[in-house]
Order: structure tokens, then sequence, then C-alpha cells
């Protein structure tokens, strides 16, 4: 028996007794031991496979370009971002603007609008969109991740990609949304389409949030977290022309 066949009938077996994952917990370990990450192979990897919750953050910061891809570096690294975090924290307390009241998630936000050079004068200042959208994320990636200090760096990252390099593909999003439906549950699209439903669906507030707040606190993380991967996934299909790395939650 060969490797290749070995590797898929142990697959098989794995799933049969309810272990899926197994192998691909293994293939993301090899290439999580390479002395300098191959943030392709980690991209693809996090299309196609669920990340398990222990490396999850470590890949993400990886793909956002938080850590480097070298592993010698990440301690250093991750120090130099902890030290930012603290500072503009610190500035932010300083002025009065945040308090222990404020919520976490608003404290995320100060800091990038302040990091941004967008920061106002007074706190009690009306959101625009993108706050709306950064505070979604924000929310979404506090149940994913719970050291504060790499929640913010993630978020922060994550909505800078999606603002910087993803914006323009928005318009194309519906269409691509249909196309996927189609592969995916072609049967799903025709009753939508039937209904006249295709063009009530919230596509705005889909692709823009990333599918973040759109469902009830109550969902299951792993549904939240199919749902922002495929929303990203369709974002690649629009994309597919470049070759920057799109972060898959």
């Amino acid at each position: 028996m060969t490797e290749d066949s070995q590797r898929n009938f142990r697959s098989v077996y794995y799933e049969k007794v309810g272990f899926r994952g197994v192998e691909e917990k293994k293939s993301l370990e090899i290439l999580l031991k390479d002395d300098c990450l191959d943030i392709e192979k980690l991209c693809t990897f996090s299309q196609r496979f669920p990340l398990p919750s222990m490396y999850r953050a470590l890949v993400w910061k990886v793909l956002l370009g938080i850590l480097p891809p070298h592993h010698e570096s990440h301690a250093q690294v991750m120090m130099y971002r902890k030290e930012q975090y603290s500072d503009v924290l610190h500035a932010l307390e300083v002025i009065r603007f945040i308090s222990d009241a404020t919520p976490q998630v608003e404290v995320y936000l100060y800091m990038h609008r302040l990091e941004s050079g967008k920061l106002p004068r007074n706190p009690s200042f009306a959101l625009e969109p993108e706050d709306e959208v950064f505070l979604a994320i924000a929310k979404a990636m506090e149940e994913m991740v719970e050291d504060s200090i790499d929640c913010y760096w993630l978020t922060r990252c994550f909505v800078n990609q999606l603002n910087n390099k993803y914006r323009d593909f928005l318009p194309q999003l519906p269409k691509a949304f249909e196309q996927y439906l189609n592969l995916e549950d072609s049967r799903l699209l025709r009753h939508l389409k039937t209904s006249s439903a295709v063009s009530k669906l919230p596509y705005d507030l889909w692709f823009k949030r990333c599918f973040a707040g759109c469902l009830p606190e109550s969902s299951l993380q792993s549904s939240s977290l199919k749902l922002m991967n495929s929303a990203l996934c369709i974002r690649r299909c629009a994309s597919a022309d470049s070759a920057d790395p799109v972060l898959c939650l």
C-alpha cells in the first residue's frame, strides 16, 4: 500500500469513528514546524479546513502580518506589539477618553481611531458606518480569541485588510455569492430566485461585516466561524487575480 493510499484509508477510518480533522491537524502541525512559515500554504489550508482553536490565533497573526513568517522573530515582534498596545491604551487613559466602564470593543475602536489619526475630541461622537463594522468584527473576534492584545491586533489588521485590499470587490460579491451557493446548494438558490428573495438579501451588511453581528449571540461559535470563512472564500473568488493572502475565520 502506497503512502497516499494509507493516508486516504486513515482519513476515512478517522471520519467513521468520529475523529474528523485528525489528518488535517497533523498537516497543519507540519506546516507550523517550518523555520519560515509558508504563507500561501497556510492560506490554502485555512480556506479548505477549519483551524484548530489551539493554532487559530497564531495562523491568523501570521496571515495578517502581525507576526513575520520566521519563528525566531515571533517573541520579539509580539513584545513590540504588546508595548504599542500598552502605549496607545495609556494615551487614551491619560486624556480620559476611556475609563474602567468603557466596553472593551469600544476601547479597541478608540485605539484604532487614535492610531489612524481619526480620534475625535469628544468620546460621545456619532459612530460612522465603518465604526459599526469595526465593532461588529471586534465582538465576533472576542468570542474566538481570549487575549485582549491578540484580539485588538487581529481586529485592527483584519479590518484594515478588508478596507485597503478588498473594498473594490464588494460590488462583485453578490454575483460571486450566487455562484458559490449554486455549487453548494443549487436547490436553495432556485428557491430564492423563484420567491424573488435574492435581490432582497442584505448583501451590503453581510459582506462589509463578513457576517459578524448578523447572527444572534446565542449561535454556536462554529456556525459563526463557518459563515465568516464562507464570506472570505467568496472574497477570494472575486479577487482571484490577486496574490494577497486572505484571512479565513
